[in-house]
């Protein structure tokens, strides 16, 4: 009796894991399509301000910061949705789902940044529109050294694989570990992690993450960073990478 019901649990756990994993990866589509406009946003923001439209980019910033609310919102949801499946335990009493689901989106909220003007994004989109007419300036309340900093800055950890050497922006079909956000190329790493037999240390120097194949994936928003560091390095002089192979 025990031995059965200790497989149902365990079949209780897996569905719901398995739930929240699918409810999750929907929620990846929508926050990949609001990162979509937060881009066309900051575009249409710097097009206004070569045409001297000022009162129209500041409401257009106004905006970007209401939508990126939204965003945030939406991905602390995803978040606590994951961890609502990966924590679940089933129990002799009902289990009040939406207490633990509020109470997981409190937790994730609570870590993430509740300061939306300094979020990077709205940081990105001063940059841009600052940078039509002042090139190369520091923005006000910035040190020179800051316009470097800003001017790379991407949500990419890496902007060149470490296997194959070339930069993300002409990976022929690039994905990211789910573990340590690392960019690689797909064939290079797939053949790194069958030399390992199927599991290995990420090859980016001083990276402790352990690689899996199945932890190796093209997910939603990959495509629209990639797309977004190839459009600034057409605007930037220089792109840093800090990033090292491991010599292992």
């Amino acid at each position: 009796m025990a031995s059965t019901s200790n497989s149902n649990s365990t079949g209780v756990s897996e569905r719901i894991k398995s739930a929240a994993t699918i409810m999750n990866s929907e929620n990846q589509s929508l926050l990949a399509e609001l990162r979509k406009s937060l881009i066309m946003m900051k575009e249409i923001g710097v097009e206004l301000e070569r045409d001297n439209q000022s009162r129209m980019v500041k409401e257009l910033e106004n905006s970007v910061v209401e939508l990126l609310g939204t965003y945030e919102k939406c991905s602390n949801f995803s978040s606590a949705i994951q961890s609502v499946g990966n924590i679940y335990e089933p129990q002799e009493e009902l289990t009040d789902f939406e207490k633990l689901l509020d109470d997981e989106v409190a937790k994730v909220s609570e870590n993430s940044s509740s300061n939306l003007q300094n979020h990077s994004i709205i940081r990105q989109f001063r940059e841009a529109i600052w940078n039509v007419h002042h090139a190369g300036q520091p923005m006000p309340g910035e040190e020179q050294e800051d316009v470097v900093m800003t001017s790379t800055q991407c949500n990419l950890l890496n902007v060149t694989c470490p296997l194959s050497g070339k930069p993300v922006t002409e990976l022929a079909e690039p994905v990211r570990s789910t573990e340590c956000k690392h960019v690689y190329e797909k064939v290079a790493i797939m053949q790194y992690l069958k030399s390992k037999r199927s599991r290995a240390q990420c090859p980016v120097a001083a990276c402790p993450k352990m690689l899996q194949p199945e932890k190796v994936i093209s997910d939603p928003f990959l495509p629209i960073e990639i797309d977004e560091l190839r459009k600034t390095s057409k605007h930037s002089v220089r792109i840093q990478d800090f990033t090292e192979v491991d010599a292992d």
